[in-house]
């Protein structure tokens, strides 16, 4: 992220600052009191800012769930186009995957909880990582041989198994990093029997 510190104009940098702010407060205030309970006017007020200033970061408190952070693309597109061009697409692919979900280190957890206290919650962050996803399968389609569409998509679609079995089965007593060796191990489980082509 402090790469692009220096292309970001100051109103940018004031923008981006503001948006993290609500969504840090609207997450702290979701952890406090639920979700359900807390009210948009009540994250503008911790927040700081208007009720207008809100709608024009966020369409609504669903928005503050499944939005990302807008330099969390600049840093995933990052992680897929830093991979060796001739690095086996399952080794790249479980290198994205591990530094994306290690990008949400801070947030993660959190959703976590929040998700098994709401249902309300669960639902609106459905759609949480689905532009990440959207940018993998084009790059996946990308990489590919344009022969073989059958081998990346699998792959592509072991990868996320593996990512979504580590989370569900994260238990609650279980740290990050405990998920994190989850992640890797449902990785290397799910990996080793694909093809390579």
């Amino acid at each position: 992220m402090g790469g692009t510190r220096g292309t970001m104009s100051l109103r940018e940098r004031k923008k981006l600052a503001t948006w993290r702010a609500i969504r840090s407060a609207a997450l702290q205030l979701f952890e406090e009191q639920g979700y359900e309970a807390t009210t948009v006017e009540q994250i503008a007020d911790a927040a700081d800012v208007s009720r207008a200033t809100f709608f024009n970061y966020f369409a609504g408190k669903e928005a503050v769930v499944a939005d990302q952070d807008p330099e969390e693309r600049r840093e995933w597109q990052a992680l897929m186009d830093d991979r060796p061009a001739g690095e086996p697409l399952w080794d790249s692919l479980a290198a994205i995957m591990t530094g994306f979900c290690e990008s949400l280190r801070e947030t993660l957890p959190l959703h976590r909880r929040l998700k098994a206290k709401s249902p309300a919650f669960a639902q609106s962050a459905q759609s949480f990582a689905a532009q990440f996803f959207t940018d993998l399968r084009r790059w996946v389609a990308a990489r590919a041989a344009a022969s073989d569409e059958l081998t990346p998509a699998l792959q592509l679609n072991l990868a996320l198994a593996a990512t979504n079995t580590a989370y569900e089965t994260w238990r609650e007593d279980e740290s990050f990093d405990g998920f994190l060796r989850r992640l890797e191990r449902c990785l290397s489980q799910a990996g080793p029997g694909t093809p390579t082509g």
